[in-house]
């Protein structure tokens, strides 16, 4: 079964003028290190598929030098040109950044990674860390006691509220930890009042300074739950999206309100720079300026006006080394039936400017 799956995937890559390229390291449940290689691709009927090559044992030190190794040789495994690779995207730890430079490939940083950097760098702060205690004791609380769970469910019919479990956090999850904070606050009288009928868990019930730091929290993180889940998409391009949703935090979700609290202003600021200094680098730049004007969407509405020049010439020239592949590629007689498909070709690429 292998060997035939593997053949058809042989044969796919082999039609495949360009691919992109995702990887990461991974432990398994016994901590054992492996290493993952996946490969997106547009067939000739323009589908977008993505296939994951191998994930592969990886005992070795994982320095850039041996991470970058690997991933040469898992590209020539299964005779793709890494010439033809448009870049590839990893998260955000130094080896992994370092690999790819050292192979001379185009990199792009994970955004999910990236805003899940930006969240924890935002929280580290002595309020939200105790709120965030309060929350972490009361879901271990209703988790060990059947009592407590009974009394809960009673309390949410009583006072009209949805019949929800609370949520445990996931350290590596920043999204976790934002849904275990909006359940507290979601059912915030309901655990008051079974909490405040038993004297010695009275301590658990959150104080309304502890109220304040989660409706803080919340109002910042909420809204970006969706962008993790919508960016990290297979079956869809999610490149073009990312300069899109830079542009909306900037000027709409992250952008500091009156009403703020002046937690809430400092958590948007603080994520915001962070996301905005670690996508300015040019070459990232460059590639997002690419991705956003060749979807029809966004054409070059969010590039700024000085980098349109520049991204329609590269576009240009890319597209003409498109044709001038195409057209030496097909035999074509006589000469003048040349000549019209080249200009038919040019008069697309002018439309599509």
């Amino acid at each position: 079964m292998y060997e035939k799956c593997k053949a058809q995937v042989e044969t796919e890559l082999s039609q495949v003028d360009c691919y992109a390229a995702t990887t990461d390291m991974r432990s398994s449940r016994t901590k054992d290190p492996y290493i993952s290689l996946t490969v997106h691709f547009i067939t000739e009927d323009f589908q977008l598929k993505s296939r994951c090559l191998q994930t592969t044992f990886f005992p070795e030190d994982h320095t850039s030098e041996n991470i970058a190794t690997g991933l040469r040789e898992a590209v020539a495994a299964w005779s793709l040109d890494a010439g033809r690779q448009v870049c590839i995207t990893t998260d955000d730890a130094a080896n992994m950044v370092k690999a790819p430079a050292l192979n001379k490939w185009t990199r792009l940083q994970c955004f999910g990674h990236r805003l899940h950097l930006a969240v924890e760098n935002a929280v580290k702060n002595e309020r939200i860390n105790r709120a965030t205690g309060v929350c972490k004791k009361l879901v271990c609380h209703f988790s060990h006691s059947w009592k407590a769970r009974v009394a809960l469910e009673k309390a949410q019919k009583e006072l009209n509220l949805p019949s929800h479990s609370l949520i445990s956090e996931c350290q590596t999850r920043w999204g976790s930890r934002q849904m275990m904070m909006s359940r507290i606050l979601e059912q915030q009288k309901a655990l008051t009042l079974v909490l405040s009928a038993e004297k010695r868990v009275r301590h658990l019930i959150p104080t309304w300074q502890d109220i304040d730091v989660l409706e803080s929290v919340s109002k910042t993180l909420g809204p970006l739950l969706d962008f993790t889940d919508a960016l990290s998409g297979e079956d869809y391009v999610s490149v073009s999206y990312v300069k899109p949703v830079l542009h909306l935090f900037n000027t709409s979700i992250l952008q500091r309100q009156e009403e703020d609290t002046d937690l809430t202003k400092k958590l948007k600021s603080e994520i915001l720079d962070y996301l905005n200094e670690k996508y300015e680098d040019e070459a990232t730049q460059e590639l997002l300026n690419m991705a956003s004007s060749l979807d029809p969407r966004f054409k070059m509405e969010f590039i700024s006006a000085d980098n349109k020049p520049k991204v329609k010439a590269r576009l240009t020239s890319q597209m003409l080394e498109c044709q001038v592949t195409s057209s030496s590629s097909t035999e074509v007689e006589p000469k003048v039936a040349d000549t019209s498909q080249a200009k038919k070709a040019k008069k697309s690429l002018g439309s599509f400017l």
